[in-house]
Order: structure tokens, then C-alpha cells, then sequence
């Protein structure tokens, strides 16, 4: 059978889905600014706090669908924007409030987890042309490297106060991560290879330092010494943002991750290791987290010994394995990734795709019924979307320059 990667028969059924889930979407315009979370049909739930990191997901999604061409989506990168600049927005001591809602923030702590969504968003928006953008990414960038930067030790930390006078001791893997994606993403929208730098120091930290030494289980909570927490929440193992032990997704997402900051280096440039261990880490997830209860599926997480602890199965989980499968694809040419990625989307239309709600259900059980233990609803289309472009596009640059620039392969 020929194979899906690169045939313009299943760039189509990627287009058509990219397009099905943009319809989705639109129905996260939340009337007071920024986008609500949804419900399992699509509904917006207009009575829960506004989150800044949906919001900034949203924002570059429709920057995305901008760029493809796909009428509406621009207002919609706008209206984003307009949230990002003024309800979420502190306009007395910079950075961004977590969440809000119609009487101002419900919290005053500033993470860099919302904060890389933030440049994100911005960087996305700026490929696509749309006012106000250039202005919000240069503060936000601003903020990401003078506040939540530790130069010492080539990470961001977690979380200040509003008055940035008061940081948390808790130091995060998730936060870092997605900061290496916005450092991606603004290093193509600026043309600014410096900032490539900052990201490959935080990828050498925790993919080759900490994957590495863990048996490529990432630790993903630390002291602010930057000691790892490894029991930290084991009390509360499906927490949905600092679960207990190590996330196969992560594995997934960092092996991707890797390997766009390898091109966007440039293979001279960038590190021996950064192609092997970017193996690695998917090897260890196929291990220990795919279809090892007797159904198939990734588990959430698994202990330090590799035992699945939390085994429902998260929508993002399987829209990274299909991108990590891709992009290995891309870096190696090796047919077993072309192989593993046609079955991972296989399982995704099998139990996955939600026809009647729309959008992909966000969590299954382990007998892959729908599931609520960890997430309620579809809060964003973030994942699944770039799942549907990242098979289509190069390694390098960023996803929304890269469809800025023609490079999106048509079926």
C-alpha cells in the first residue's frame, strides 16, 4: 500500500479536516472578548472564566486559518487580539491575567505556561498581517525573557505574582516546553535566530540531560533548585496540568520539538544528539504508552518504572504521536514512522473524530468510551489542528510562516 505521507489523496482528507474543525471553532467567540471553552457539542460555555491560554491557543488557530485562506478567520485573529490587549491584559505592571471574567481577573498569578501561548498567538498573528500584532509579540517576548527567563539554568520558572515581586518556588517542564514552541514561532515571524539560542538551551536541559538520565521518562516537576519532584501529585495522579510521574504525550511533543529547532538551526549547526534522542523519546513512548492495557490508545502517564498510571486516553496524545511520527518521517525518511503514523490516524477515526458533536473527543477511557476524569468538553482545537497541517508542511520554519510562505502541500 503506498504510503499516506506525501500522496495528495490524504493531503485532501487532511484539508477537509483542517477545514472541519476551523467550522468547529468559530463557535468559541466569546461576545466579551477573547474564546470560551466548549462543550461536547460545540457550545460555548459562557458562564466559566475566559482562559488566556485557550484564548492564545484559539488566536493561532485562526491565525492559521487565516493564512490558508479560509474567509472569517481573520476577525477572528482580531477579536483575539483585542482580549490579549485589553481584558486579560495588566495594564499597570505588564504581563497577562490567567483567567477572567466579567468582573476582572480571577486570578492575579502570571505563569509562563499562558505566557508562551501568549507569544505564540502573537507570533502567529503577526505572519498573518493583523493590526496590533507586532506591538503585542514584542511585549510579550519582553516579558517571557526579562521575567520568566532563569539564565543560570537555561529554563523559564513557573509562576509570579502580580507584582512580580514574589515568585513560586514550583519549577515546570510543561512551561518550558511550550516556550520552546513560541521561541520557534517567534524566531520566524522576527527573523530572530538569537532566539533559537534560548530554545536550544532548554531543549539540551530536558531532552538531553533529563530524558536521557530518567530512561526518557521527563521528569516534569521540580524544586526551585530544579531538583526533580518525582512524587510530586501522586495524590492527585490525573491532575490535567501537573499530573503525577511522566506524560507519554510530552515524550511525543518534545521528540517534534526537537527536531523543528534542529532545522530551524540548520542540521551543521545543531547538536549530534538532537536527531537520536528525538528517536528515543519516541521509542519510549510507543514502549510504554501505546496500547499496553489490552486496548488500543495512549495512556496519560506511567510511573518511574514505566507502569501506566493514569490510562485514559487524551485527544492531544494521538494528534502528537501523529505529528511526531511525521516529523520523523520528515528528518529520517525511515517507512516505520509512515507506518506507526497511518495507524495512529487510523485509531483517531476509529474513536477519536466526533462526526455528530464535532471536533475529536478529548478524552476516552480505556475502553475508549468517552471520558471525563481528567477534561470536560473541548476546550480548543489547538492540537488536533496542527495535526492536520504538520504532515503537509517542512520541519522548518514555524507552522503559521511556513503556510505564510506557500509551503502547506495541497492535495
Amino acid at each position: 500500500m503506498k504510503p499516506w505521507l506525501g500522496s495528495a489523496s490524504h493531503a485532501r482528507w487532511l484539508e477537509a479536516e483542517s477545514d472541519r474543525l476551523l467550522a468547529f471553532s468559530r463557535g468559541s467567540r466569546h461576545p466579551a472578548g477573547g474564546f470560551a471553552w466548549l462543550d461536547d457539542d460545540g457550545r460555548a460555555q459562557l458562564d466559566r472564566p475566559v482562559q488566556l491560554w485557550i484564548t492564545c491557543r484559539m488566536t493561532h488557530v485562526f491565525a492559521l486559518g487565516a493564512l490558508m485562506g479560509r474567509p472569517g478567520c481573520a476577525s477572528l485573529v482580531d477579536h483575539g487580539i483585542g482580549a490579549l490587549t485589553g481584558r486579560f491584559h495588566d495594564d499597570e505592571r505588564s504581563g497577562w491575567y490567567a483567567a477572567v471574567d466579567a468582573d476582572g481577573p480571577r486570578t492575579e498569578q502570571k505563569s509562563a505556561y499562558e505566557h508562551a501561548f501568549v507569544v505564540l498567538a502573537a507570533s502567529s498573528a503577526v505572519v498573518a498581517g493583523r493590526p496590533g500584532a507586532p506591538a503585542l509579540l514584542e511585549e510579550a517576548l519582553e516579558v517571557l525573557l526579562t521575567r520568566f527567563w532563569d539564565d543560570e539554568h537555561g529554563m523559564v520558572v513557573e509562576e509570579w505574582d502580580r507584582s512580580w515581586s514574589t515568585l513560586d518556588p514550583y519549577r515546570g517542564v510543561n512551561a518550558n516546553m511550550h516556550t520552546v514552541e513560541a521561541l520557534l514561532a517567534a524566531s520566524s515571524a522576527t527573523a530572530d535566530d538569537r532566539l533559537l539560542q534560548h530554545a536550544l538551551r532548554i531543549v539540551a536541559r530536558v531532552v538531553h540531560d533529563l530524558a536521557r538520565s530518567h530512561e526518557w521518562r521527563i521528569p516534569e516537576h521540580f524544586d526551585e533548585q530544579w531538583q526533580p519532584l518525582l512524587e510530586y501529585n501522586a495524590d492527585a495522579p490525573a491532575h490535567p496540568f501537573r499530573p503525577y510521574g511522566a506524560t507519554i504525550g510530552h515524550w511525543l511533543e518534545w521528540s517534534r520539538l526537537t527536531l523543528h529547532l534542529r532545522a530551524a538551526l540548520g542540521e551543521d549547526a545543531a547538536p549530534d544528539w538532537m536527531l537520536d534522542d528525538a528517536r528515543s523519546l519516541f521509542d519510549a513512548a510507543v514502549r510504554e504508552g501505546w496500547s499496553v492495557d489490552g486496548a488500543p490508545g495512549f495512556v496519560y502517564t506511567v510511573d518511574w518504572s514505566g507502569r501506566p498510571v493514569v490510562r485514559e486516553r487524551m485527544h492531544w496524545v494521538a494528534a502528537e504521536a501523529t505529528a511526531a511520527a511525521a516529523a520523523l518521517h520528515d528528518a529520517t525518511g525511515d517507512a516505520a514512522y509512515a507506518q506507526w503514523y497511518q495507524t495512529w490516524w487510523d485509531h483517531i477515526a476509529d474513536v477519536v473524530l466526533d462526526l455528530r458533536g464535532g471536533s475529536w473527543r478529548h478524552e476516552l477511557d480505556t475502553s475508549n468510551q468517552p471520558s471525563a476524569l481528567v477534561w470536560e468538553g473541548k476546550p480548543d482545537t489547538y492540537h488536533a489542528v496542527q495535526a492536520t497541517l504538520i504532515p503537509r508542511l517542512p520541519l522548518a520554519p514555524a507552522l503559521a510562516s511556513a503556510v505564510g510562505e506557500g509551503l502547506l502541500r495541497q492535495g
